[in-house]
């Protein structure tokens, strides 16, 4: 899989200053490039197939669960809950690492628009109380989105809200959406199942 775009929305303070932080952000970006498809394969070669209707299209849940996979071999912890200076839950992250500087959490997002959304109001929100440290959204590109789940937030449908996120104030952390994609497209691999095992994906 490969990186097309990052967007940066806050980097200030100590994380943004923090060389152990550049080493973090490497192990995020070399774990997204590490899942292909198929499992035999060295790249990401997505089934060219729309996923507007009921049984088409590709999963998303295997992706996100091969990129954490990936991350727990490097001490990360998965479904990590933050609770809000006033005592509320979130939810959890799907995974996050404790730097020296705070909490780096991570999520690939699996549901709709409003789910992205929800991300990146929840990351902003626990920054701004200095609860987390950094805060990533992982989003598929309109190129991927058309071959996946159908409805999956994507980055296009975020980009208009961006300056919202980035008004948000904090003194110290580090806000970035990663905008990922397919190596390529073939009608002679499988559809990536709609299911739980991200076994195959890394």
């Amino acid at each position: 899989m490969k990186i097309v775009q990052t967007e940066l929305l806050k980097n200030c303070g100590v994380p943004s200053e923090s060389e152990e932080w550049l080493k973090i952000r490497r192990v995020i970006i070399r774990s997204i490039e590490r899942i292909h498809w198929p499992a035999d394969s060295k790249t990401f070669i997505i089934h060219p197939e729309s996923g507007k209707k009921s049984g088409m299209g590709n999963g998303v849940k295997p992706i996100k669960d091969g990129f954490v996979r990936a991350l727990q071999t490097r001490r990360w912890k998965p479904e990590i809950k933050v609770i809000t200076t006033g005592g509320l839950s979130l939810g959890s992250f799907d995974a996050a690492y404790q730097a020296s500087f705070g909490l780096c959490v991570v999520e690939w997002e699996t549901g709709n628009i409003s789910s992205s959304h929800r991300s990146l109001n929840k990351m902003s929100m626990l920054l701004a109380q200095g609860l987390i440290a950094v805060g990533m959204l992982v989003v598929p590109s309109r190129k991927l989105y058309k071959y996946l789940t159908d409805r999956v937030g994507n980055f296009q449908e975020l980009e208009p809200y961006l300056d919202f996120w980035r008004s948000v104030p904090c003194t110290s952390g580090v806000l970035e959406i990663i905008v990922v994609e397919q190596d390529g497209e073939s009608v002679n691999v499988p559809r990536i199942p709609k299911g739980t095992d991200g076994r195959a994906l890394i």
